[in-house]
């Protein structure tokens, strides 16, 4: 490698936070036209680094160069300044100005001191072709689905002349035929003499498109190796241990139907839908994209309303649109969007532990604030999330330990039918694992479980029972030996005929959900 390739070097970089150590003697260094690829468990220091490169944070020790020269970065425009862009995993984007309002906002092109709109939808209609995205430069934000918010996050990278592309977790919620588009861009770009910083826990990604990957671990850089390297020497480097079984279900006994679902239906969102979960079951929810997954969990807890059918718990008849009902009855949702729906950012981690005890944890308007601590500091403790203590804000943790702390609440409520909705999204392989094995304590303890998940193996591996939803209606259920890619496939692309009747059942009484999306394993 010449000095000329070289677009950036870490050399040595520590991040201290109070009580915490982020990152320290972390080495990494980028080449023009390649991809690299930052490998680590949640809360390892990807993010902490990729910040200080942005210009959010600023390293205690040790320097960074680009082209050979140390420079300092401050802030957002000596990173702008340095061609260092950065797209995150919430994209930084203004939903209701237009794509081209988006891509030059703060930068607009101007004509006699006015912003010149027809310039800059032209340089934007460029920008946007060369991602190769057909969106017109007019278009509201608000009005684009995920794949493509990704690509105007690209052309907008772009758009400063960005020579170091940064990606963190740009594949976590496209589907495969979105992610080969968004491999196919990254191709070019590395041909265009791109370096790319790749953050990913889709370890099959790494070989398909990395040249090399750095693997940090507890805040140290452990290795570098090249992207060919063998899936279970990667996971041996992240997590310091072998992981022998990627999905560890636990068969248990099964008993009673805890929940059961009858002709659920919306108007125009789902219809007649119907299922049901037992005791020390763990039924897998499958399906496309906008086949109503979530739409149906969500009504299902009482989140959103339905016009027909009937939600049972233990054979009691659920009131519809009522979450507190829901929550009496024993059900909890873990929801897709955890930062969104799952916690409270700016409260501690004790704080969001508690919020459903809370009420019963409350006598005479006091709160027993001693038994909501000690039982906040034994679930975490149990869970492993990692943590300076139960005050950390719980916006400062990393994905993995935030999810764990979305699904510990629910631990502390005793609840007996749990539904996980994309439970493991954007989580490494060594907390995926972990989540996987509080399944099992759960089911073997006799709870129900239904997860809805678009990582196909992670539903095939997981599951008693797959529940197939296919436009808004079951499609069928597959006994898991039963349960494969192709099968699950043939019934997420299905047109169900008659409203609630499987075209594939093992158990007439209990058909399907969800949204597939994809054969990519994990």
């Amino acid at each position: 490698m010449s000095n000329a390739d070289e677009l950036l070097r870490i050399e040595g970089i520590r991040k201290t936070f109070p009580g915490v150590v982020a990152l320290d003697s972390v080495d990494f260094d980028l080449r023009r036209g390649e991809v690299h690829v930052l490998l680590g468990e949640n809360g390892a220091g990807k993010s902490t680094l990729i910040k200080m490169l942005s210009g959010a944070y600023t390293p205690d020790a040790g320097r960074i160069l680009a082209g050979g020269e140390e420079v300092r970065i401050h802030g957002a425009q000596d990173s702008e300044r340095l061609g260092i862009a950065t797209i995150y995993q919430e994209f930084n984007l203004v939903p209701d100005l237009t794509v081209a309002e988006n891509i030059f906002l703060g930068r607009q092109p101007r004509r006699f001191g006015m912003i010149d709109r027809k310039r800059m939808e032209a340089d934007a209609a460029v920008l946007l072709e060369r991602v190769g995205v057909p969106v017109s430069p007019r278009a509201r934000v608000r009005d684009l689905g995920i794949a493509r918010l990704q690509m105007v996050e690209i052309a907008k990278a772009l758009s400063l002349d960005a020579r170091v592309l940064i990606m963190d977790e740009p594949t976590a919620v496209l589907t495969s035929e979105e992610v080969e588009k968004l491999f196919a861009i990254v191709r070019r770009l590395r041909e265009d003499g791109v370096g790319i910083v790749f953050i990913t826990h889709h370890l099959e990604e790494i070989a398909a498109l990395g040249d090399r990957v750095t693997v940090i671990r507890d805040g140290r850089s452990v290795g570098q190796v090249p992207a060919s390297t063998p899936e279970d020497q990667l996971v041996r480097l992240m997590v310091g241990r072998s992981i022998e079984q990627q999905y560890p279900r636990e068969r248990a006994d099964t008993g009673a139907a805890l929940l059961s679902v009858e002709g659920l239906t919306r108007d125009g969102v789902f219809h007649d839908v119907s299922f049901e979960v037992r005791a020390g079951e763990v039924v897998g929810v499958a399906g496309l994209v906008g086949a109503g997954r979530t739409e149906v969990v969500r009504a299902v807890f009482g989140a959103d309303p339905y016009d027909h059918g009937a939600v049972r718990v233990a054979g009691e008849r659920l009131r519809r649109h009522d979450v507190t009902a829901a929550m009496a009855a024993g059900i909890g949702l873990v929801p897709e969007d955890r930062k969104g729906q799952g916690l409270v950012l700016d409260a501690s981690v004790e704080e969001n532990l508690g919020l459903v005890t809370l009420r019963s944890a409350t006598r005479a308007g006091l709160v027993d604030l001693r038994g909501q601590h000690e039982a906040a500091g034994r679930i975490a403790a149990q869970l492993g999330v990692r943590m300076a203590g139960l005050g950390q804000q719980v916006r400062t943790l990393s994905g993995g330990n935030q999810q764990k702390v979305v699904i510990g609440k629910w631990l502390l409520a005793d609840t007996r039918v749990l539904i996980l909705d994309e439970p493991t999204r954007g989580i490494d392989v060594g907390a995926k694992v972990e989540i996987y094995q509080l399944i099992n304590e759960l089911t073997a303890a006799g709870a129900a479980v239904l997860m809805i998940s678009s990582d196909l193996p992670e539903v095939l591996g997981m599951s008693d029972r797959v529940l197939v939803m296919a436009q808004g209606r079951i499609a069928g259920e597959l006994a898991a030996d039963e349960a494969t890619q192709d099968a699950v496939m043939a019934l997420a692309v299905s047109t169900p005929t008659t409203p609630g009747t499987p075209t594939t059942s093992t158990t007439p009484t209990t058909p399907a959900t969800s949204e597939v999306e994809t054969g990519r394993g994990r």
